[in-house]
Formats: structure tokens, C-alpha cells, sequence
């Protein structure tokens, strides 16, 4: 279960994924935290979305293909090296492009949990604001 909680910052995220009955339900669980949520279905749309976004973080889904979650985060810091980028479904291996992971068989909860958390510590700022300015720093 999501925490009940909202999130004291709404962030403009793109939830990329494979399936979309699984990209449903899981956008919905994060939107419910308070944060705008677009989606996008597979590679090509998932890089549209990001060439047109302004997000401040990009979810990639376990429903991608490993290809996919392992190629995207280049494709998206290249598009905008400031914006962050989430990636479920990993080995814990450490991605140079990927900004935070959650390992395979963590739950919707724990993605909320890594999104606040994130948002707190300062990882991430809303709405493209510079690094560190959630936090107050």
C-alpha cells in the first residue's frame, strides 16, 4: 500500500513502460502521491514524450525490455542532462546515467517511498528547478 502521506512537492514525471495495463495502474499509484504523471508506452513514445517534456523525472518501468531501461538513460540525459532518472526492475548494478534504482520485487510503495525520498534529500527539484533547491540548499 502507497503511503498516505502526499508528497510535499508536485513533480512533472514521465512513467515509461512496456505494458500498458501494468503503466495504468502503476502511474496511478504515483499520481496519488500528488505528482503530475504522463505516460508513455514503449521506446519511441517514451523518447517523444522526453523530447517534448520538461520533466523532472523519468520513470522506467519493469515492463521495458532490459535494453530499453539500460539504453533510455542516455538517450535521456542527452535530451536534458538535468532531468532524473528512475529505473525499476535492476540487477543493483550502478548505471552512469541512471540518477536512482529500485532493485527487482520492490513493490509500487517502495517507488513512492524512492520518490520522496529522493525529493527531500534533494536529488530532485519540481519543475526544473536546479538540484538541490527542494531541499532548500
Amino acid at each position: 500500500m502507497a503511503n498516505s502521506q502526499k508528497s510535499s512537492f508536485q513533480l512533472k514525471i514521465l512513467y515509461g513502460e512496456g505494458d500498458p495495463d501494468v503503466l495504468v495502474s502503476q502511474a496511478a499509484s504515483v499520481q496519488k502521491d500528488g505528482h503530475q504523471v504522463e505516460t508513455a508506452v514503449g521506446r519511441k513514445a517514451i523518447v517523444e514524450a522526453v523530447n517534448h517534456g520538461g520533466f523532472d523525472l523519468v520513470i522506467l518501468g519493469p515492463t521495458l525490455t532490459r535494453n530499453d531501461r539500460h539504453h533510455l538513460p542516455y538517450v535521456i540525459k542527452k535530451a536534458q542532462a538535468a532531468m532524473r532518472v528512475l529505473v525499476m526492475h535492476t540487477d543493483g548494478e550502478r548505471h552512469p546515467a541512471v540518477d536512482a534504482n529500485l532493485d527487482t520485487g520492490r513493490s509500487i510503495a517502495d517507488l513512492v517511498a524512492k520518490i520522496a525520498a529522493m525529493t527531500t534529500n534533494g536529488e530532485i527539484a519540481p519543475h526544473g528547478l536546479a538540484k538541490g533547491a527542494a531541499a532548500g540548499k
